[in-house]
């Protein structure tokens, strides 16, 4: 995250840091008061301020205006009635490159400005005083004592330079936050004394070579060195191993690429190393095992990059740790047994790699942990050297049942067999539980219902698991999510799950399951979810009708179930033992010869099958067979370029099919979309971004392979009454962070910039937890350095940026202005059409959000509206250059919570507009 000084935001208000460490937000001027334009200056250009009401401005006006030069220089982001003008007026620039007060006598005790007992300025803090201006005319060699030096979150543009022997004292530096260019300057280097240094969220580049600066290892006094957030390309320089005192480094969300520098290992000081959204490692290495010296760690984020290798053993040293997230990458091997001794673990997030073996029993000894992500891997799926190894089982740990304090436990998308631990009713804080696409069997253990006070999703889709479902799960009183569907489940459905008042998703679909569904669960939901067990019957449209033969049946069916269920306890895991032990060494003995056919299968025309990123294997014939050749009643949705189908493959998992019309076979232009989006897809990996698990191009048949989401698109959610009031304000904000984490991933954590072209809520897709999902990619592109990113009009009408009208010239801006309309339409709940060009600049913020919904109440959800709302109306701005990039706008979300200053229903779109809102630290309380 962005870290600086005093966090807050909105022109017109100033933040200014008091005793204890609290903060106030002054309003300068009376209400009634009535300004415009600039002072007067001693070059006569007619600027004037009327000052009647307010003796303290008249003051103001009268010992600066004859020190006022180019008033222009820093503008004043007015609102109608507050100013910051002490402190702005304390920051013009005069053509001689001095603050304007700098001849003045009492600019000691102006807000913001300290001086020693000389009167020599030591201290300048203008944090978030919403002024802009050009940074290139200050002169930092008039201040050769300042110490501190605060200029964060403002509108500052222009560049840093300095020159050797500029603020030889200087202790802390802070430019965050602002919309600096151009290079960090090797000057930098020869302040010896500086403490910290922030200069994250803006667009600096590095040196004149592109890469950070090496000097910068020269500076051994430094705590902090927060450079997020920026455009920074090229490697990390080594000489940053030099900062022994270092206590923050904080390089996330930049371009860097190449391997981490294993010198970084002598920062023993180290608390925080935040390396994430960058290009890292690429296929040079894997994470340096000095990283492992860093004892007083407490945060380790490599997430989202491209690392690979494996996890380092020594990383067991890090005892001090708290949060490690190395999700996202390309890490292999297993998972390291000594990671079980960091005790004082929060937060442990693997996801998202090519992690093999076992899970590690002694991660039960992490009895601090909250949440463990260890989804979307391979984990026991057994590497060549794992055969050779005795005592290999492949069974959920029940050592997992010690993580007492877990909130969170997400094992989806592995290869886990064995049955779920009978220990894991011992979790009584769990919220969250994902054990879904892997091979589990036996039955689902009765005492999960322990779990009553906090459970609210179990997902166990897509298994192998046998038995009823117990009645017991009916304590779950705040279960809203419950997915059971693609086991070998048997029995009846347990009328008590008709307690279940607060679930609202329910899925049974494709089990052994037989009898009457009950009533309340008929009323509730679709017959979609129960379908695929042929034994189900009810009284609603859609279902089979019940006669008397389905209730004996049933009746018998159960108590059959029962009595086999200890057998089963006792020989199934066993026998399953041995049949995968056998399996393994089938598998490895004709691997060679499957498995080119398993990743593509061309023909002598041209045509091509292709597999990657998918956990199993996909046949052609698979996908005829599973939608009956492209039968409509698989289809779930058309559109122009075709129609996309839901296909049931015969390993139980679900994928979405987007297959393209015949017509379309014959247009080179499609060909290209179409490979295109193959190909752009196949190259970036992220947790917001739809998967494509493979494709088809046939001269008869073209379709692509995706993974798919229950929810459809956000367009459909947003138009169905029902599925909009289920989409609450605290889902739609997810949404809104979601797609913003997504375009600053391909904007800026891609090799080359990927402009999507066609960000639409047509395009965003949601699971059936309204997370999100950007997809259709076939109008992306990169972009390039030279002159060629002219295009013709694409997209989707109502999203296009206004400039591609005019220009035809693709930039990342154009993607920034069609996230700004999704964002609004999320929170409308529909097109904000003429919203976007006539603004009632009296309208509330609450008048236009979606009225099905109530008005949010809580502080929290009230904070991120009125934050989305900002972002969406900044990334409008009809001149490209003002909109935020898409870096600054995830990293808005990521910051940590401000609240609003005042009523939710006083907050007008204009001050949202003018980002004039006054948010207050939460130390205030």
């Amino acid at each position: 995250m962005c870290l600086v000084g005093d966090e807050g935001s909105g022109s017109g208000l100033v933040w200014s840091r008091h005793t204890g460490g609290r903060v106030r937000c002054w309003k300068m001027l009376n209400q009634n008061q009535n300004q415009h334009g600039c002072l007067s200056d001693g070059f006569g250009k007619a600027l004037s301020w009327q000052a009647h009401h307010d003796p303290v401005l008249s003051l103001c006006i009268s010992s600066y205006a004859h020190n006022l030069h180019e008033c222009d220089v820093f503008k004043v982001q007015t609102a109608q009635d507050e100013l910051c003008f002490d402190k702005i007026a304390s920051l013009q620039i005069g053509r001689s490159g001095t603050l304007t007060w700098w001849n003045g006598s009492d600019h000691c005790n102006w807000t913001g400005i300290a001086c020693d007992v000389q009167g020599s300025i030591i201290d300048i803090d203008l944090n978030n005083c919403g002024i802009e201006g050009d940074l290139n005319k200050f002169n930092f060699s008039r201040f050769p004592n300042l110490e501190f030096l605060k200029l964060g979150s403002n509108y500052l543009n222009g560049s840093l330079q300095l020159q050797v022997g500029d603020l030889p004292k200087l202790y802390y530096l802070d430019l965050s936050r602002n919309q600096l260019t151009g290079f960090i300057p090797q000057e930098i280097g020869s302040m010896k004394n500086l403490v910290e240094l922030h200069l994250c969220g803006n667009q600096f580049l590095g040196d004149y070579g592109y890469d950070l600066p090496s000097i910068l290892g020269g500076l051994t006094k430094l705590k902090i060195m927060d450079l997020s957030s920026n455009s920074i390309y090229g490697s990390i320089p080594s000489t940053l191993g030099n900062l022994t005192n270092l206590r923050l480094l904080n390089l996330s969300f930049n371009n860097f690429s190449g391997p981490i520098p294993s010198s970084l290992g002598h920062l023993t000081n180290l608390r925080i190393l935040d390396l994430r959204s960058n290009s890292l490692g690429g296929v040079v290495g894997p994470i340096p095992s000095s990283l492992g010296n860093l004892t007083q760690l407490s945060t380790l984020d490599l997430s989202e990059n491209h690392i690979n290798g494996s996890i380092p053993y020594e990383f067991g040293n890090l005892k001090h740790l708290f949060v490690v997230d190395l999700s996202y990458n390309k890490l292999d091997g297993p998972i390291p047994s000594s990671l079980g001794y960091l005790t004082n673990l929060r937060i442990l997030d693997l996801s998202s790699n090519y992690l093999v073996g076992l899970i590690p029993s002694i991660l039960g000894n992490l009895t601090q942990l909250t949440t463990l992500d260890l989804s979307q891997n391979r984990i026991n799926r057994l590497s060549t050297y794992d055969f050779g190894k005795l005592g290999i089982n492949g069974f959920i740990p029940a050592a997992l049942s010690h993580l007492t304090n877990l909130r969170i436990l997400n094992l989806s998308y592995n290869s886990l067999n064995g049955s779920i631990p009978y220990e894991f009713g011992n979790l009584k804080h769990l919220f969250v539980v994902d054990l879904s696409y892997n091979k589990l069997d036996g039955p689902i253990p009765s005492n999960l219902s322990h779990l009553i006070t906090n459970l609210r999703s179990m997902e166990l889709r897509s298994n192998n698991l046998i038995g009823p479902i117990p009645a017991a799960l009916s304590h779950l009183t705040n279960l809203s999510v419950l997915d059971l569907s693609y086991n070998s489940l048997i029995g009846t459905i347990p009328a008590a799950l008709g307690h279940l008042t607060k679930l609202k998703t329910l899925d049974l679909s494709f089990n052994n399951l037989e009898g009457e569904i009950p009533i309340s669960l008929q009323n509730k939901f679709l017959p979609e979810q129960f379908r695929g067990n042929k034994g189900l019957c009810g009284q609603r449209s859609g279902l089979p009708l019940c006669t008397s033969s389905n209730s004996s049946h049933s009746s018998n069916s159960s108590h059959s179930s029962h009595s086999i269920i200890p057998f089963l306890r006792i020989f199934l895991p066993a026998v399953t033992f041995f049949t995968f032990t056998i399996l393994g060494f089938l598998f490895l003995s004709k691997r060679k010869v499957k498995n080119p056919k398993l990743i593509a299968r061309a023909t002598k025309n041209g045509d091509l099958f292709s597999i990657w990123n998918y956990d199993g294997k996909i046949a052609f014939e698979d996908i005829i067979e599973a939608t009956e050749d492209f039968d409509i009643k698989y289809c779930i949705g058309t559109g122009g370029y075709g129609s996309v189908y839901r296909a049931h493959l015969p390993n139980g998992k679900i994928v979405a099919l987007k297959k393209f019309h015949h017509s379309e076979f014959e247009e080179p232009s499609f060909i290209r979309s179409f490979e295109n989006e193959a190909r752009v897809l196949s190259e970036i990996k992220h947790r917001n971004i739809v998967k494509l698990h493979g494709y088809c191009l046939h001269r008869k048949c073209m379709f692509l392979i995706y993974e798919y989401m229950e929810r459809g698109s956000l367009f459909y959610v947003l138009h169905n009454n029902d599925e909009a009031v289920e989409f609450g304000w605290f889902k739609r904000v997810n949404v809104i962070k979601g797609i913003a984490h997504a375009l600053s991933y391909l904007h800026h954590g891609c090799t080359s910039t990927i402009v999507h072209r066609d960000i639409s809520s047509n395009n965003i897709l949601l699971n059936s937890e309204f997370h999100a999902f950007v997809g259709d990619f076939g109008l992306a592109r990169l972009l390039h350095s030279d002159s060629s990113n002219r295009t013709i009009l694409a997209g989707t009408y109502g999203y296009i940026a206004p400039e591609l009208a005019y220009t035809m010239v693709v930039t990342e801006k154009c993607d920034v202005y069609s996230f700004g309309v999704v964002a609004l339409e999320t929170l409308m709940g529909s097109h904000p059409g003429q919203l976007l060009s006539s603004l009632d600049p009296n309208m509330m913020l609450i008048d236009i959000l979606d009225r099905r919904l109530s008005p949010p109440e809580d502080q929290t959800i009230v904070q991120d509206i009125v934050v989305a709302s900002s972002l969406a109306f900044a990334c409008l701005s009809s001149k490209p250059k003002s909109r935020p990039m898409m870096k600054h706008v995830s990293q808005e979300f990521l910051i940590r919570k401000k609240r609003v200053s005042k009523p939710f229903h006083e907050i007008s779109i204009a001050e949202l507009k003018n980002q004039e809102m006054c948010f207050v630290d939460e130390i205030d309380g």
